[in-house]
């Protein structure tokens, strides 16, 4: 599904990403790790075409095709999802009329009829109770006033409406208590189908024992440094990356 080969990226004259090579296949989860500033949500936003970021060498190949001449609608349109670390707020803009835009967007460029009032309130019932959510988050406005635990319940629901081939999570963990935590992996794992793939980034091993990986990556210093099975995150909660940083 997707297949990274020896990526740079660059934010203004910083290098972040020096040479990532990273392959996920459908229906797999990879949990990203590593400590604060080794690049994790800088590849992520590079992912997800994030126009601040320069790509200066390298090459994504999602889906047989060459993913950085893609715009971030095109990416989105092509089934890729981002989960932010800290989702925005967007005042006015109600929750039903936002999703409802993105959802009959998408059907629209897969040649698909907008789904009718009807079908889609049945859809966003079912979705929103993925993550527990209740029905009056749909007339507020997208994510304005909510706790940092229902912007990322949020997030989850708003991925589930997309029903995306590649999400990507950034930190969706991040600022949850154990309960929310149960709530949006819970969202996340009723989503794992064959066909479609999750890359999770993570500081912390709790999440991973929700959303159980196939494979972990160590990030440092905008390069993977080790690769393993879930086992990995076990020994990083016990020993910190000091360990792998000095191998």
């Amino acid at each position: 599904m997707l297949t990274i080969k020896d990526l740079h990226a660059s934010i203004g004259d910083k290098e972040i990403l020096r040479g990532i090579n990273l392959s996920v296949n459908e229906g797999e989860v990879h949990a990203i790790m590593g400590p604060n500033g080794s690049g994790k949500s800088t590849l992520s936003a590079v992912l997800a075409g994030r126009e601040s970021y320069t790509v200066t060498s390298g090459e994504v190949i999602y889906e047989g095709k060459n993913l950085l001449e893609l715009t971030p609608e095109e990416r989105s349109w092509a089934g890729i999802f981002l989960g932010f670390q800290y989702p925005i707020e967007i005042p006015g803009v109600s929750n039903v009329n936002f999703i409802k835009a993105a959802v009959n967007e998408h059907r629209k460029q897969k040649g698909l009829p907008a789904l009718s009032a009807a079908e889609f309130l049945k859809l966003m019932r079912e979705r929103m109770a993925y993550v527990e959510m209740d029905s009056s988050f749909s007339s507020r406005g997208v994510n304005v006033g909510f706790s940092g635990g229902e912007k990322k319940r949020n997030e989850i629901f708003q991925m589930a409406m997309l029903e995306p081939k590649l999400a990507i999570l950034d930190e969706t963990d991040s600022g949850l208590d154990v309960d929310a935590l149960r709530i949006v992996a819970t969202g996340v794992n009723k989503m794992r189908r064959p066909d479609n793939a999750t890359i999770v980034i993570t500081h912390y091993q709790r999440l991973l024992d929700y959303i159980v990986p196939d494979v972990i990556h160590i990030l440092y210093k905008g390069k993977i440094i080790k690769t393993a099975g879930k086992e990995l995150a076990l020994e990083i909660e016990k020993k910190g990356y000091d360990w792998l940083i000095n191998e």
